[in-house]
């Protein structure tokens, strides 16, 4: 189901709406960013009983724009050592894959410009969920050039335990999404809303779980509290951007608040309906826009709320939540899921008409298989955390 923009060929109309579709998008994107710095600024200071920014505008909420404005006059540094067409292409590698990934979110239902019907969506490819996936991996390699590139250890180290963060999470992220094309039967978004439509979200279809691996994981891979190890100062001299200033340095962190308003409008396409909501007869075009953005700005307003409230945790407990929780529990869920698609596909008796035996088929795959993994997965953290307590005995070192 592609874009009707396109179904009668290409004019310069359809060139025209195009570019400002796109030009629409990139602004809302930048529009975004801005209001969410300046709401986390201001959301964070009331649970803390502070004021927040209160100076520049109505409310403080010029406050973000009177900081970009200020980056742009910051002198641009380049290390003596850097690598100099690696080091300035780096931050572009993280920020444009963030905006690239929004493209495909459907925001509402069809418009009509210039006597052209087209989606609110800037694209719908009919492989929109892999083109998710790799501009997230595409991100990854932003992180690891820019500390590659600036010539120091300090900013490399920085970039390899980012990006081992990374890698780590986009396993468990892209195993939940997986479960969520299964259940759909679609690799498109716009698809996967529609499946979704009728309050049959994919949020309890699935059985919850892969979207709390989703929401987990997503929060890790764009580096939000309590995730957020590569700022970690008190373990680092600086992170992958240490050596950057001025606009690159700007640049990375518009990409991190980018990534989490992506990653917040993905959540809210993949498993709770997109911009389905209740049926308002008034103005009904507006209502799909309007239940999408209060859902997107529920998700943003969660990440802040994270970030007020967890302390960070330590680097081993981040590998061990994403390698030895997430990645087999995602795996197990999938299983599940196919499972029970394949007895959906081949008639298995568990229909309305075999409510009972359905009831009982689940729970006992459920069971069973539950029992297996974390059964193996106890097993494996007992080997492990014995191992490591003959290494510190072995080492003389004592275990805390």
């Amino acid at each position: 189901m592609g874009d009707p923009l396109y179904a009668h060929g290409i004019d310069l109309a359809v060139v025209l709406i195009t570019i400002l579709k796109v030009l629409l998008t990139f602004v809302f994107l930048l529009v975004g960013v801005l209001l969410y710095i300046w709401w986390e600024r201001k959301f964070i200071s009331d649970l803390q009983n502070r004021i927040g920014p209160d100076r520049a505008g109505p409310y403080g909420i010029l406050q973000s724009l009177a900081d970009g404005i200020k980056v742009f006059f910051k002198e641009d540094l380049l290390p003596a050592e850097a690598d100099r067409r690696i080091y300035r292409l780096a931050p572009y590698l993280a920020a444009v894959p963030a905006f690239t990934a929004f493209a495909i979110i459907p925001i509402g239902d069809k418009i009509s410009i210039a006597g052209h019907q087209t989606y609110l969506q800037l694209a719908n490819p009919p492989i929109g969920i892999l083109f998710l996936l790799a501009m997230s991996s595409i991100a990854v390699y932003g992180v690891f050039l820019a500390g590659w590139s600036s010539g120091s250890k300090y900013p490399l180290l920085g970039s390899v335990r980012a990006s081992a963060q990374m890698i780590s999470y986009e396993a468990a992220m892209s195993i939940a999404i997986a479960s969520v094309v299964l259940i759909t039967g679609s690799l498109t978004t716009r698809d996967i809303w529609v499946h979704q439509r009728t309050w049959n979200w994919n949020l309890w279809q699935l059985g919850v779980v892969p979207f709390l691996i989703y929401l987990v994981a997503a929060t890790a891979e764009v580096n939000r509290p309590p995730f957020d190890l590569v700022e970690a100062e008190q373990e680092l001299v600086g992170g992958y951007m240490t050596e950057y200033a001025g606009v690159r340095f700007a640049l990375y962190y518009l990409a991190e608040f980018m990534n989490t308003i992506t990653v917040s409008a993905v959540a809210v396409t993949l498993f709770l309906g997109g911009p389905s909501g209740p049926h308002i007869s008034f103005l009904a075009p507006l209502w799909p826009v309007v239940w999408f953005f209060l859902k997107l700005f529920v998700f943003v307003s969660a990440y802040v709320w994270l970030r007020a409230t967890l302390p960070r945790l330590r680097y081993d407990q981040l590998m061990d939540l994403g390698w030895k929780r997430l990645i087999p529990l995602a795996l197990y869920w999938l299983l599940l899921v196919a499972a029970l698609r394949i007895g959906d596909d081949a008639n298995w008796p568990w229909g309305a008409n075999h409510s009972a035996l359905n009831a009982v088929t689940i729970v006992a795959c459920v069971a069973g298989a539950g029992l297996v993994y974390f059964g193996t997965l106890g097993a494996a953290i007992r080997v492990g955390n014995r191992r490591a307590q003959e290494e510190a005995e072995g080492a003389g070192g004592v275990r805390v």
